[in-house]
């Protein structure tokens, strides 16, 4: 289970996150540095006078005690200071501008060694004066240190951000062989955030887009196969007749071969249609679903079961695409049912059914979703019995083009029924 972290979810969180300890880090890493420049500078300044000052003589007595005072003056001409002792007399007394840094040093080094202190970190007992690494002395150790904390900075966040970016370098790669023409391309979709997102909608695109080319293919290779039987045998009964006058046998064969080409294109013209949904296919309006039921039931004898709406039923869809659908369920029990065809209207919640039975051999469980795919026929149906194999196709593209639904359930006391589900209109 994934955690609902929103800096899992968003990129941006993340590689903002990213900088910010970054920054963090070389912030606390530049004041460190700073630190450490301003106590070795330290280290090399004469140390502040304190407040009381005691002027003593040859003695070792107080010639004068009081409090010190240090007075403004131009920089580079030295320091002045004002002495008042507890008596109130006042004396001023004069410091001549500071030697060069290096002779300050070794005048403080020398009178570490007159008295005996050892050096900060030098060895206890005294020893070797201390050395400065040259990247600790200022100014221009600041600067190294400086250089050296961005530099490793730069090296700790690289690998962050570049994590980041390796699942959008994979998708550019996909995305490239995609429309090279790998359709089989997919994205590893690992992740909650906005680039998994994106793989994830570029796979399912990509899926949708593979599996519309591969039904072209498959309508236009089994297009190709269909359209060539009934033409052969036209060609061989023209053949056979040569040139006599045609029997009305002949001539009922005949006719009916184009008959199904004819069916044949139309569907196939339709078929492709209803794939393209910006195609347009007719006026969307109210229809009345017992009227067109009635209407199709007519031309096949069959029988219409209309008890449970007394009230009508109606809805929002296509005409003429709703009749094609009832009617190529109709004709599909008709060329399979060996007794009465039924067919009941009903209400089913927001749903309108159209329950369309026959008395045929059924449907076997493990064929039911394959009777719905463009030119499939159960196996030892021939194309002698009717049909091309694309009415259920289109009666599935019809429902799905409606937001409807279709599938194939069994019929108490043997056959199969074909259950047609549409969203009601609303009601005004």
């Amino acid at each position: 289970m994934q955690l609902s972290n929103p800096f899992a979810r968003r990129l941006s969180l993340r590689i903002w996150l990213t900088v910010v300890v970054g920054m963090a880090v070389l912030t606390l890493a530049v004041g460190w540095a700073w630190r450490v420049a301003v106590e070795e500078n330290s280290l090399n300044q004469p140390t502040a006078p304190g407040r009381e000052m005691v002027l003593r003589g040859p003695d070792g007595q107080a010639v004068v005690r009081g409090y010190a005072l240090r007075e403004p003056g131009p920089p580079g001409e030295g320091i002045n200071f004002r002495i008042q002792t507890d008596t109130g007399e006042k004396y001023t007394m004069e410091l001549g501008p500071k030697p060069p840094r290096e002779d300050r040093r070794e005048e403080r080094r020398g009178e570490r060694r007159a008295h005996g202190i050892q050096p900060p970190g030098g060895p206890p007992g005294g020893g070797p004066e201390r050395s400065v690494a040259f990247w600790l002395r200022p100014p221009f150790g600041f600067v190294w240190m400086l250089g050296i904390m961005g530099v490793a900075v730069a090296l700790g966040v690289y690998p962050v951000i570049r994590r980041l970016t390796l699942r959008l370098e994979a998708l550019q790669r996909s995305v490239k062989k995609f429309g090279d023409g790998d359709l089989s391309v997919r994205v590893p979709d690992t992740g909650q955030d906005e680039v998994a997102d994106l793989a994830r909608q570029f796979n399912a695109s990509a899926e949708r887009i593979e599996t519309l080319v591969k039904s072209h293919k498959s309508l236009l290779a089994n297009a190709s196969h269909e359209l060539r039987s009934p033409l052969t045998r036209i060609r061989m009964g023209l053949e056979l007749m040569g040139g006599q006058t045609p029997s009305p046998t002949f001539r009922a064969e005949i006719l009916r071969n184009i008959a199904e080409l004819d069916q044949l294109v139309d569907e196939i013209l339709l078929a492709s249609r209803l794939d393209a949904r910006e195609a347009d296919v007719g006026t969307v309006e109210d229809v009345d679903l017992i009227g067109l039921a009635a209407e199709e039931c007519a031309r096949v004898d069959a029988d219409l079961d209309v008890s449970a709406v007394p009230e009508g039923l109606e809805v929002r869809g296509i005409s003429k695409l709703l009749r094609r659908a009832i009617r190529n369920l109709l004709e599909n029990a008709r060329r399979y049912s060996t007794g009465e065809i039924t067919v009941q209207v009903l209400r089913s919640g927001t749903l309108a059914e159209v329950r369309v039975c026959d008395r045929g051999p059924g449907v076997p469980l493990d064929q039911r979703e394959r009777i719905f795919e463009p030119f499939y026929r159960l196996p030892g149906a021939s194309e002698r019995s009717g049909g091309v194999g694309l009415g259920l196709a289109l009666v599935r593209s019809i429902a799905g083009r409606h937001n409807g639904s279709v599938h194939c359930e069994d019929h108490v006391g043997g056959g199969a029924c074909f259950v047609l589900r549409l969203p009601l209109a609303l009601t005004k």
